[in-house]
């Protein structure tokens, strides 16, 4: 690595990822690829090994769940959710202009958001709000598989299941994963994440949140205010609901990157990418996000793919394989601001590495 890029450097970085309005607090970990150099660092009220909610990047342990099945041929994307799912669950899932495309979704679409099935999260209810915004004022409620599925089936799709070039977040989909997954192996989704990722990682300070009363994680924030919603956190464990650490995370990142849960050869294929613009700007494909990095940032020296997952808490787990180098981390600030500050560390480590 370079000079530059030394403790210094990087206490300098996380400072600056705190900044902004209501940034209260962050940790950053990188580490490179050859394991050379590893750093962790926090800034404001966090301190480094503070476990914190992971929010979404919990999805990319569903995505080393589901190609771990596959690897076992306990499942393939292109299944029909049909062979998994009960038919109260898949009834009416999808109905568009009149037409019921139910059964014709399958895993794929689930982990890709290319279902056209409706996000409970984001989407307005009959009252004009949406979960989000209740959620956001503090309105701590439970949402699990029946609620959301309930809402979901209220909603009009947003097109027709794989249709071309077409993409949409939805919480909702890992909802569903979730079930499946759960159905295949015959545990719940706590146990599931236990058994197949953090015991095999030695992962002792990971964990689902389901204890609404306990002191940790971390608080988070939304704008200036904490949010504390132990209901639905503790609700929604297939599609947000892991507590980690930075260095936990990042190493359950490493294996993720180095085929410890798939062939690595395998990352390729994930790599089927449409832009999605809500919420913020970036590229999905299967199971995996990219960041959306114009030229313009580092016109002499090409940053190409970081891939990874954001989660809306303002955790982060990245890969940029052009300097192999890791970011794992979290703002703990819900509002947006968290991850454009993440970004920009990242951005500016990696434009440091010659």
């Amino acid at each position: 690595m370079a000079k530059k890029l030394d403790e210094s450097f990087l206490h300098h970085t996380v400072k600056q990822m705190i900044n902004k309005r209501n940034n209260f607090g962050a940790v950053l970990c990188v580490e490179q690829g050859n394991n050379a150099f590893s750093w962790v660092g926090s800034a404001g009220n966090m301190e480094a090994d503070d476990r914190y909610f992971i929010a979404s990047v919990t999805k990319l342990y569903v995505t080393a769940v589901v190609l771990k099945l596959r690897a076992k041929n306990q499942l393939q994307l292109e299944d029909p959710i049909t062979n998994y799912l009960s038919e109260d669950i898949i009834h009416g899932i999808h109905v568009l202009d009149g037409v019921d495309y139910s059964n014709d979704i399958t895993i794929k679409h689930l982990i890709s958001n290319t279902s056209g099935i409706p996000d409970y999260f984001a989407y307005k209810q009959s009252n004009g709000k949406t979960a989000a915004s209740q959620l956001f004022n503090g309105q701590d409620e439970d949402w699990p598989l029946e609620k959301t599925l309930d809402l979901a089936k209220e909603l009009k799709p947003k097109f027709k299941p794989g249709e071309r070039g077409k993409v949409n977040y939805s919480d909702t989909n890992y909802q569903l994963l979730g079930k499946i997954i759960e159905n295949i192996t015959g545990l719940n989704m706590s146990d599931v994440f236990k058994t197949f990722i953090f015991d095999e990682l030695g992962l002792s300070k990971t964990y689902v949140y389901g204890d609404t009363n306990e002191a940790e994680p971390v608080s988070l924030y939304y704008k200036a205010k904490t949010l504390h919603l132990p209901r639905y956190m503790a609700s929604i464990t297939p599609e947000g609901g892991i507590v980690s650490t930075a260095k936990e995370t990042m190493t359950f990142l490493k294996a993720f990157f180095n085929g410890h849960f798939f062939p690595k050869e395998e990352l390729e294929e994930l790599k089927q990418w449409k832009m999605i613009f809500f919420p913020g700007q970036f590229y999905y494909g299967i199971g995996l996000e990219k960041l959306w990095t114009p030229r313009i940032i580092s016109p002499f020296k090409p940053i190409n793919e970081i891939l990874g997952f954001w989660g809306q808490s303002g955790a982060f787990a990245f890969y940029n394989p052009e300097r192999d180098v890791y970011f794992t981390g979290t703002i703990n600030q819900a509002s947006g601001w968290g991850h454009s500050a993440a970004h920009k560390a990242m951005i500016k480590t990696i434009k440091a590495i010659p």
